[in-house]
């Protein structure tokens, strides 16, 4: 039986944040993980260079049912506190669109960055570890494949239910449950849409076609890219948006957002009388999407029969086209778990639950969830690094 200040379940990105943290400030810690190896989710994001981070970041771009809860943690550790670790690292970064940052080399040189403190301030880990029980008296002990362990503090880093390829599980919810704590339904977040019947079989004509969009749904707006594909849509605003979408819902798009459409077709009218709708539309948008639109839902006629009625019912449809998904395609591809456990049981200043004294959890486990672009990385660290610091005593 080993005996320890403190057990982390979970070495993925909050895991190794808060083991790292409470080591350094003198607590004995064991890191425990179902996997093979820590860190797996950091070692495939960005393409394997991992975005971890976003230099924008504020608690705007979190969802959950308490929208203040993130802001505690965000302010004790920030996206430019995260920064400096990595500066002081020596990893070098290169910044992309709308603050997203991205290792030059490799993301292991982020969980290198993690296991160093882990290693310097002797963080036991030990992965390959099945937990089979878990009881808190004075407390906590865990019974597993690889013997019996018991902590004064317990923090829950076992992620979401996305991907679950990479061993996502559903462990941390059931111990939250056991517990007595509520849980927020959890969904796929940050995932592809499905479409079917006749609408699936006119995407599926545009499959590989990008274009920059506006999407909006229960009012939210998302300006990036959109990729038709096999399936149906995906690419950045469509994965921002699906993260808000409820089934049922219809998508608004808006696919000339930088375009004022009906002046330009007016003008189009006057200059080009005898061009074809579709070929004026042509140099505004994919060939294939205008013929799609042309044969479903405009009226294909020269620029000069075209009524100024017409013209404004057109620019209506191209800013507010209407789609209704069948769904998402779930948690296969889904990045992220929109729910979680929900915050009303925990404290936003140390990640602790309200009723079990000792008992944490941090990360996409909880009902905190980032949009796309380095966001959810950012929660790892800033409720990691809150948490360790909290079961340490410092706050």
């Amino acid at each position: 039986m080993g005996k320890y200040d403190v057990i982390v379940i979970g070495a993925g990105a909050a895991g190794l944040m808060c083991a790292g943290t409470a080591a350094q400030c003198g607590k004995s810690v064991l890191l425990l993980d179902h996997a093979e190896k820590v860190g797996k989710k950091i070692l495939i994001s960005g393409g394997g260079r991992s975005n971890f981070t976003n230099r924008f970041t504020t608690a705007a771009n979190y969802l959950s049912q308490n929208p203040h809860f993130c802001k505690s943690a965000l302010s004790r550790f920030s996206a430019a506190d995260f920064i400096t670790m990595v500066e002081e690292a020596g990893i070098a970064y290169h910044e992309r669109n709308h603050g997203q940052l991205f290792c030059d080399d490799s993301a292991k040189q982020i969980v290198e960055l993690l296991m160093q403190p882990c290693r310097e301030f002797g963080v036991k880990i030990q992965l390959n570890t099945i937990i089979s029980n878990i009881q808190k008296n004075e407390i906590f002990e865990l019974q597993t494949n690889r013997g019996v362990f018991q902590a004064d503090a317990l923090v829950v880093a076992t992620g979401g239910l996305s991907i679950p390829k990479m061993g996502a599980t559903p462990f941390g919810l059931k111990l939250a449950e056991q517990f007595g704590l509520k849980i927020v339904p959890p969904v796929a977040g940050l995932a592809p849409f499905t479409f079917t019947g006749k609408e699936k079989e006119e995407l599926q004509e545009l499959a590989g076609i990008s274009l920059g969009v506006s999407v909006r749904c229960r009012g939210k707006v998302f300006r990036e890219a959109m990729l038709f594909t096999h399936r149906g849509l995906s690419g950045p605003a469509i994965l921002q948006i699906s993260s808000y979408w409820k089934p049922g819902d219809e998508l608004e798009i808006d696919l000339l957002p930088d375009q004022e459409i009906t002046s330009l077709l007016k003008l189009k009218r006057l200059s080009r009388p005898l061009a074809q709708l579709s070929t004026v539309l042509a140099e505004l948008l994919p060939k294939r999407l205008v013929q799609l639109l042309a044969s479903g839902h405009i009226n294909d006629d020269r620029m000069q029969q075209l009524s100024d009625k017409q013209i404004e019912h057109l620019a209506y449809q191209l800013h507010h086209w209407r789609l209704k998904p069948n769904g998402t395609e779930g948690y296969r591809t889904a990045e992220v778990t929109v729910g979680g456990v929900d915050t009303n049981e925990l404290s936003s200043k140390t990640m602790e639950c309200r009723k079990i004294p000792g008992l944490y959890f941090i990360g996409e486990v909880m009902d905190v969830t980032g949009h796309l672009g380095g966001f959810n990385f950012q929660w790892a660290w800033s409720s990691g690094y809150t948490a360790g610091l909290a079961v340490a005593g410092m706050i």
